[in-house]
């Protein structure tokens, strides 16, 4: 067969050499329970191109998708508006085709974007230094905690109940091997503040303590000033590690590094990238000055030829294709370089004066919701400071008037109850994101479909 070549006896040998039973056993380490027990039932063995664009689409058409209903869901993935010269711009062949800029002499263009992006972010985030990029905001995060670890020779990170699960699931697996001490601190869901209990974390930072991770805006969406807990970390000798999912809303809040962050972390998929089922992302990460030699991946700086002529060069990549591992800041392979690309042409187009207007129009949008939804008889809005999104309790269980919103063409939302198990405060809590692409007739159907399914 064209894509099956092996036969039988080649499968064989190919298992003795490995000192495998049977094919079987290289599944072990996977529950049955996850395992798929036969084909795929709804695809046929094989068909026409024409009927499997015809079956695709037919399976696509189950999903409700972004642009086709009023949408609200956040929690670390927004909807924005990019621009179609961005899309435009990335794929040309250039942008497409090109791979690691190893050879300075043919790759300035590559390594020219790269350095833009690298302003952007450290302009952003009130950071000295920014590298070309992670790829994702979860790993970037875990990337930053290994980081402070190296840096203090210290062991333990506190982590902020306001942090998103997820990033707090991928530290978790990502130190499971290793002797770092996770402390992560429950969220706290009272009005005002939800999420953080910042006097909790400033207690609990200790001689032993590397690192304190804080989300901000949190997952709950409350903003808060950073600057007594970083305050509070120096005194110990600790770092204090800033996580940023929505990136936007630096045009409008306060940049970690004027409120005292050692290191800053994010998610870029708000500037230049889609939803996209969750990727492919844009891990952020920039640092003091001090810190650039610990900082991981790789990181490319401007200089001159033997001409005097203004170049570009990979400055630091102190990474395990390059150096011994054991002196490796990390082992990630590349950069997200195709999705800086499309966030340094979109920050491009935006210019510091556009990031702000756009901000502004974002918690302008969210504003208005919180007031219509605080307004319903069942609803109470949690948060006394967001940005564009916030968290509202209702006075039943979440998931089944989420699931009767999404019935009727409104993601209205999402239930806390999926990223929390097991907790019955939260279980009534919803987070809404609200952006520049929400209007003003998406609002009104949110607030009639909430409306309807609180009064059954």
């Amino acid at each position: 067969m064209r894509y099956l070549p092996l036969t039988d006896t080649d499968r064989q040998q190919m298992l003795s050499a490995i000192g495998a039973a049977d094919i079987d056993t290289l599944f072990a380490d996977v529950p049955e329970s996850v395992r798929l027990d036969g084909p795929v039932r709804e695809l046929p063995p094989h068909a026409s191109e024409m009927a499997v664009e015809r079956d695709l689409g037919r399976m696509a058409r189950k999903n409700l998708t972004a642009s086709d209903a009023p949408f609200f869901l956040g929690c670390g993935a927004y909807k924005h508006h990019v621009p179609a010269s961005v899309d435009h711009l990335i794929q040309r062949g250039e942008f497409l085709t090109s791979y690691t800029p190893y050879q300075p002499e043919i790759a300035q263009g590559t390594l020219q974007y790269l350095f833009e992006f690298q302003t952007q972010v450290a302009r952003l985030t009130g950071m000295d230094v920014a590298n070309a990029s992670m790829y994702d905001g979860s790993t970037a995060c875990v990337e930053a905690i290994f980081m402070a670890r190296r840096i203090t020779r210290r062991k333990r990170a506190l982590i902020s109940g306001g942090v998103h699960p997820h990033y707090v699931s991928v530290a978790k697996t990502l130190t499971h091997f290793t002797d770092d001490v996770l402390d992560v601190h429950t969220p706290v869901l009272r009005p005002g503040a939800p999420g953080d209990d910042l006097d909790a974390l400033i207690a609990a930072i200790d001689e032993d303590t590397s690192c304190v991770v804080v989300q901000n805006p949190n997952l709950f969406g409350h903003v808060a000033d950073l600057g007594a807990l970083a305050s509070a970390c120096h005194e110990k000798g600790a770092l204090l590690i800033a996580v940023v999912t929505e990136i936007v809303s630096l045009g409008a809040v306060r940049s970690p590094g004027e409120m005292g962050a050692d290191i800053v972390v994010g998610e870029g998929q708000s500037i230049g990238g889609g939803l996209n089922f969750g990727g492919p992302y844009l891990g952020l990460f920039a640092c003091n000055q001090k810190h650039i030699r610990q900082i991981p991946g790789r990181l490319c700086g401007e200089t001159v030829d033997a001409s005097g002529k203004r170049g570009f060069v990979l400055t630091l990549s102190t990474r395990e294709q390059h150096i011994r591992r054991e002196k490796a800041t990390s082992n990630i392979c590349t950069n997200s370089g195709l999705m800086a690309l499309a966030f340094t042409i979109h920050m491009s187009l935006l210019g510091e004066a556009g990031i702000r207007k756009l901000a502004a129009l974002n918690h302008a949008r969210a504003c208005q919701v919180a007031d219509r939804l605080g307004a319903l008889p069942g609803v109470t809005v949690l948060n006394d400071t967001f940005f564009n999104e916030f968290t509202i309790r209702l006075d039943r269980e979440a998931r089944p008037v989420i699931r009767h919103l999404a019935d009727k063409g409104v993601l209205g939302g999402v239930a806390l109850g999926r990223l929390y198990a097991d907790d019955g405060d939260i279980e009534n809590c919803v987070t809404l994101a609200v952006t520049e692409t929400v209007t003003d007739s998406d609002i009104d159907a949110l607030v009639a479909a909430y409306e309807g399914a609180l009064s059954c």
